[in-house]
């Protein structure tokens, strides 16, 4: 049985959900199809025991403002929604040099610098911090949500495109990676370090590949005077329903456990989509693919013309996959720790080799509805740092396998027995998660982080196909991993569909121009 919709958006990650929800703003008749149970792609939550926990994004900002520069709270804005958030100022730092709490915002961070390595390295990030300013505001200046292709852009800016001629110089510094600028002001070890790690976290690569652009643009927010940063109240799974309602209110559709089979090509246009249980869903405006750049590869036709495009997108390089740890504590006397901390074991490894970074997370500490009263929830994670290697030719369950898991996980034991000594008394429930585990649950090539595209290099692909309304949207299309960088994917997914004059009406709604 054959359905017909306007657009037709394929899984919902953020990038997804964001593109839908202001499709469906616009005017557009959308559907959302889900493989999972549930939606959100990598931002997705589960319950356990009473504990809910998160599958991906733990460190946000820029949500519980407006005015705003992130991306998502835009899209929020723009569809109806708000979030409540908990914000905190300061995370945990478990380094070479010893344990760190530091602040967010230049005057906190230059207290830490000054105590751990002395007055002169202070002052070299604070001249820094003054070289970048130009930069981050070249970077804020543009809003994200005016993107679009070709020159409707000179519309949706309207006089803001003057503003943008006389930053040109800056914004063409933004093009390329992070790691040169840091180099040419930077001498002092630490800071590097520093930069190296902060840019590993927000793109899974080190800075000499990490988009200057991204990296300005969480500067500009992280070491500004008043900075805070977010944890939404219900976590991620919060961000998920919260662009669920918006597309819902608009008339959208999400439809979960609708597993797409191939993408529907007639010449040079997509026309729809068949699932797996032989549905055929037509799309009179088009599709976007919110699955990965290889995923996406699987749902469509090999041969003819787009050969060539096939053959790059099939040579998309990928960063490393996770190991997991989902954990439920008994949480008395825990409430002074922070939220986060950040363990690296060794500088001179290099900041993405294996098992050399942990993140740790204790959202329950701002959201005590994560957990049982008295508990807390903790997810633990190695961002983009675990080869697919060691995995690819285990099967789930099997006796090898768990052996595995075990031992690489073990390194999470290894990070949180300093913090929390008594933790395995105090331990109700322990969940591990490998690169297996995260290709089952996310459909994700390799249990990827993402497309591992070097700044250095060369531009981001961004979201076009061969065929002009097949239209890609996620990690790896616009610089960046993360939220900000795939809600911005999918912002500019929907305005594929929509001219240039509703765009700029859209931003003058929300004060962007």
């Amino acid at each position: 049985m054959a359905e017909d919709v306007d657009l037709i958006v394929v899984g919902s990650g953020l990038g997804g959900l964001c593109a839908a929800a202001l499709a469906a703003r616009y005017g557009l008749e959308v559907v959302v199809l889900e493989a999972h149970a549930v939606p959100g792609g990598a931002a997705h939550g589960f319950s356990r025991q009473g504990f809910h926990f998160e599958s991906g994004p733990s460190l946000w900002s820029g949500l519980g403002r407006w005015p705003s520069a992130n991306p998502l709270a835009q899209v929020l804005r723009a569809v109806g929604e708000s979030l409540p958030v908990a914000s905190y100022r300061d995370w945990g730092m478990l380094l070479p040099e010893g344990t760190l709490r530091v602040g967010v915002g230049l005057e906190p961070f230059l207290a830490v610098v000054r105590t751990l390595r002395g007055a002169g390295a202070s002052d070299e990030w604070a001249r820094f911090m003054k070289e970048l300013e130009p930069t981050c505001k070249a970077a804020r200046a543009l809003p994200l949500l005016a993107l679009r292709p070709g020159l409707g852009m000179a519309t949706t800016l309207g006089s803001q495109a003057l503003g943008l001629v006389a930053q040109a110089g800056r914004l063409a510094q933004l093009g390329g990676a992070f790691g040169p600028i840091a180099r040419r002001h930077l001498r002092d070890p630490f800071l590097l370090h520093w930069v190296d790690l902060l840019c590993f976290l927000i793109s899974g690569l080190p800075m000499d590949q990490t988009s200057a652009a991204a990296m300005a643009t969480l500067f500009g927010e992280w070491f500004e005077p008043d900075a805070t940063l977010d944890y939404p109240i219900g976590g991620s799974p919060a961000v998920v329903a919260a662009l669920q309602r918006g597309l819902e209110r608009h008339g959208g559709k999400l439809r979960t456990g609708c597993a797409v089979e191939s993408i529907t090509l007639e010449g040079q246009r997509a026309t729809g989509v068949a699932l797996r249980d032989g549905t055929v869903l037509r799309a009179r405006r088009g599709v976007i693919s919110n699955a990965s750049p290889w995923d996406t590869l699987a749902l469509l036709p090999k041969g003819g013309v787009a050969e060539p495009w096939r053959r790059k997108q099939a040579g998309t390089p990928a960063c490393g996959s996770f190991l997991h740890w989902h954990v439920g504590l008994e949480g008395a006397n825990l409430e002074t720790l922070p939220i986060h901390h950040v363990w690296v074991g060794d500088w001179q490894r290099g900041i993405g080799a294996e098992r050399n970074m942990v993140v740790l997370s204790m959202p329950s500490l701002l959201d005590p509805s994560l957990a049982p009263s008295g508990h807390q929830v903790m997810h633990g994670y190695t961002p983009a740092n675990e080869p697919w290697e060691l995995w690819k030719d285990l099967e789930r369950g099997s006796p090898a396998y768990s052996a595995l898991k075990a031992e690489r996980c073990e390194i999470f034991h290894r990070v949180l027995d300093p913090l929390i000594p008594d933790w395995r008394d105090r331990l109700v429930l322990e969940l591990q998660g490998t690169p297996l585990t995260h290709r089952h649950y996310l459909k994700v090539h390799q249990g990827s982080y993402g497309p591992a595209w070097p700044a250095n290099q060369g531009a981001f692909p961004g979201g076009s196909t061969p065929w002009p309304n097949l239209v890609l949207c996620g990690a790896g299309v616009f610089p960046g991993i993360g939220v900000p960088p795939v809600a911005v994917s999918g912002a500019m997914a929907a305005h594929r569909f929509v001219d240039a004059r509703q765009q700029k009406e859209l931003l003058e709604s929300l004060g962007l121009r």
